[in-house]
């Protein structure tokens, strides 16, 4: 593993996709300017519960590694919460072929009229042509006076191979611990429609703490500026 260079020293990171369910605010080496509006639905295919839930977001890079992003999650026809995002980018290392940052999300849900947040640290990869991976690893509802459910972990690895030119497959992979945690597996084909707008979908299995797997399904647009 080479040594790191900071955000600011670099001018190529790794060209590393983006998950689909656990959305990054632009990929590590976003350049200043760059913005984004993107909106991901998901629905479980069975069950009881079949409403879709459904979140408009821009995001936008302040400066080099440096992103913000603003979101507004629905559960069918009705504003849930209200999300702010933070991304910094640290740098590459490995020659060139990792990055890593961090990303934190202020969260509050307009029902139990509640703000938590969630912090996670990110590590890109570049592997060869075909093969990138991104993994995420940190704590959901952070409290530094702890409590039951607070500071629950929070993980995500989502792989990625290159299939055709515009088009890439993804497993993704996503854990949140505690009494309302879950674990996610969902295979996923980003595609890309037109210049600067692009599609990922997939169709998974979602098992909610002390429940059961069922299929899910999700989908997201993105338009890029």
């Amino acid at each position: 593993m080479g040594l790191c260079a900071p955000a600011k020293a670099q001018t190529h990171y790794p060209d590393v996709p983006e998950p689909m369910v656990f959305d990054m605010m632009r990929p590590l080496g976003a350049k200043r300017g760059e913005m984004e509006a993107n909106t991901l639905a998901t629905t479980s295919l069975s069950g009881a519960d079949r409403s879709v839930q459904w979140a408009p977001e821009v995001e936008y890079a302040l400066a080099d590694g440096f992103a913000i992003e603003g979101e507004l999650p629905f559960k069918d026809g009705r504003l849930v919460e209200l999300k702010l995002g933070l991304q910094a980018a640290f740098g590459t290392f490995n020659g060139g072929r990792s990055a890593h940052g961090v990303q934190y999300l202020g969260i509050y849900d307009r029902d139990a009229r509640h703000y938590r947040s969630s912090f996670a640290y990110m590590v890109a990869h570049r592997y060869n042509d075909r093969w990138s991976s991104v993994s995420m690893a940190g704590l959901g509802d952070v409290s530094l006076s702890g409590g039951r459910g607070r500071n629950a972990a929070i993980v995500n690895h989502s792989l990625f191979y290159d299939s055709a030119d515009g088009q890439i497959l993804g497993l993704e992979l996503n854990y949140r611990g505690g009494a309302d945690g879950y674990m996610l597996a969902m295979p996923q084909i980003h595609q890309r429609l037109a210049d600067k707008v692009n599609v990922q979908a997939g169709i998974g299995a979602e098992r909610p703490y002390g429940g059961v797997f069922r299929p899910k399904a999700g989908i997201r647009l993105i338009r890029e500026f």
